[in-house]
């Protein structure tokens, strides 16, 4: 993959990876049920996803919290964690370490 000087890897990714196509602003909403569902509803609709949709919501997820890193006040990093239990709890997955 190559990245337009000044571009964004993880932009890039994002935009072109076989991961899913996300609604415009999840990472935005402010309640975690909400994250859940929009990365549910994408994970169901995509035909670029590789795995089942689980993991893939799941990867996204993961994803976004680890490339904003230092970047995420500890409230926000909350609510994207407990986004991660939502989507758990829709998929009935009850085990941390189906993460993907």
């Amino acid at each position: 993959m190559i990245v337009p000087a000044g571009g964004r890897w993880s932009q890039q990714v994002t935009e072109t990876s076989r991961a899913l196509d996300l609604e415009p602003g999840v990472f935005a909403l402010e309640d975690p049920r909400e994250i859940a569902l929009s990365l549910q509803r994408s994970a169901e609709a995509s035909v670029r996803r590789k795995t089942d949709p689980f993991r893939s919501a799941m990867s996204m997820l993961n994803f976004y919290i680890n490339r904003a890193g230092r970047n995420l006040s500890p409230e926000r990093r909350a609510c994207l964690e407990a986004a991660k239990h939502e989507l758990r709890r829709l998929y009935r997955r009850t085990n941390s370490h189906e993460d993907g």
